[in-house]
């Protein structure tokens, strides 16, 4: 497999899964800070308070992706960290905290990719309706030309919103993510207002950033096929693929929610003003594809939505339950080139979690992550081949960390963190990788 010279190598990771220190120097509580100290959300009673504390390891995490040869890396930023009330005034010291990360990262020969907003709303603006209110996409944009105007001249590619349908589905609608609320209507208000807040960002990115930089969004797709070829097999699986893969894509690129979700909601269906979709068809310069698995469905007249998902049996399945298959990866990039056109494409994560423990030697051996990665990779070069403009592959994760409502009991990197003492470890599907990456340059 040999990939385009100027292919992005990278891994990929998200502020409060590993940054830890959330209210340290004037930072603000987020609803992430805030959902994890609520007993019962989290497995174990977890939380971010620690993580992988990289809020205080940067320098040696940035020297663990130079060892992995990255030439790329992926990272949010905590918004309450720089705005700790998410408007007004600024927290100096947690901004200049990702301005010598971005200054570390370029020293190193490592190309940043920021993510404006990675799921940790300030808890000041959850108390005013967080995403439900309008005003939240204003907010955003403002927080955005912050950033824009403070490390555009050194930052290359942005990420507004990282998977704004879990935000929406499993923030607002099914509560599993903070901020934990189950309102139909507000989930819809927030989706809407999501996509708005997304294009005004690129709007003041247009404004601030030098022209050579380049701005997208980041959703969360995947296949959704149908266990059968029955009639009712086929209209549930289209309905999710246009719930997950076109609701957030197809305002963008076409000014219009995909019309079976609309049907089928109805009354909650997101009320836009007037120049609502034309604001949201702001052009943008790429999108980040999140690929972990599909989905298989079949009709289900006993649930509330009318489905269910079909366990793949004699499939291997990650520890977070999601079958390995690489051939959606391939599937998806090719879906959406065909159906949005030339646009350039980056894998912004993918990746799995297995049961990794070190060895009495210390080492962690872990080779169907290994076995995950090469058929991964297989996929995206099989699509490039064909055609389809791919830019970089950033793998999830840079290392293990508190994976959101599992806390720490699924383990996604290719560094192991015993987060006991917070040492790092390599595990061979890192070396495997920084060996592929090392290949390319030859």
């Amino acid at each position: 497999m040999q990939f385009p010279s100027d292919f992005l190598w990278g891994a990929a990771t998200a502020a409060y899964q590993i940054e830890g220190s959330p209210l340290a120097d004037g930072a603000g509580a987020s609803i992430w800070h805030r959902f994890s100290h609520t007993p019962g959300t989290i497995l174990n009673g977890d939380n971010g308070d620690v993580a992988c504390d990289h809020y205080r390891r940067w320098h040696e995490d940035i020297e663990w992706m130079r060892r992995l040869g990255l030439n790329a890396y992926r990272f949010s930023t905590a918004w309450g960290r720089v705005l700790p009330c998410g408007r007004g005034a600024v927290n100096q010291k947690g901004l200049d905290f990702y301005k010598r990360l971005v200054d570390a990262l370029l020293h190193a020969g490592i190309t940043p990719m920021i993510t404006l907003y990675h799921w940790d709303l300030p808890a000041e603006l959850q108390d005013h309706g967080g995403w439900a209110n309008r005003d939240c996409a204003k907010w955003f944009a403002d927080y955005a030309c912050l950033m824009f105007r403070e490390l555009g001249d050194r930052a290359p590619l942005w990420a507004t919103i990282n998977e704004p349908w879990v935000v929406m589905a499993l923030g607002y609608l099914w509560g599993q993510h903070a901020p934990g609320m189950r309102d139909i209507g507000a989930a819809a208000k927030a989706g809407h207002h999501l996509l708005l807040g997304h294009a005004k960002a690129v709007q003041a990115f247009r404004a601030e950033a030098p022209p050579n930089a380049k701005i997208g969004i980041v959703p969360n797709l995947g296949p959704q096929q149908p266990a059968s070829d029955s009639p009712q097999d086929q209209l549930v699986a289209a309905l999710w693929h246009g719930f997950i893969n076109r609701y957030f894509l197809d305002p963008i690129f076409r000014g219009e929610y995909p019309e079976t979700v609309i049907n089928f909601i109805g009354e909650f269906a997101p009320k836009a003003a007037p120049d609502d979709m034309q604001i949201i068809q702001t052009p943008i310069d790429f999108i980040g594809v999140n690929y972990y698995t599909r989905s298989v469905v079949a009709y289900d007249a006993s649930d509330p939505i009318g489905s269910r998902s079909v366990y793949q049996e004699g499939k291997l399945h990650t520890e977070m339950g999601w079958e390995v298959y690489p051939e959606g990866l391939y599937e998806i990039l090719r879906w959406v080139h065909d159906e949005y056109g030339a646009i350039p494409l980056y894998i912004t994560e993918n990746g799995a979690a297995f049961r990794d423990e070190p060895n009495a030697q210390g080492e962690v051996d872990d080779p169907l992550r290994v076995e995950y990665l090469k058929a991964h990779l297989e996929q995206a070069h099989r699509a490039l081949q064909d055609g389809v403009p791919l830019k970089g592959y950033f793998y999830w994760s840079l290392m293990d960390n508190f994976e959101w409502a599992f806390g720490y009991s699924k383990r996604f990197g290719l560094l192991y963190v015993d987060f006991e003492t917070q040492q790092r470890t390599m595990k061979s599907s890192g070396r495997w990788y920084a060996h592929f990456i090392a290949q390319q340059r030859r």
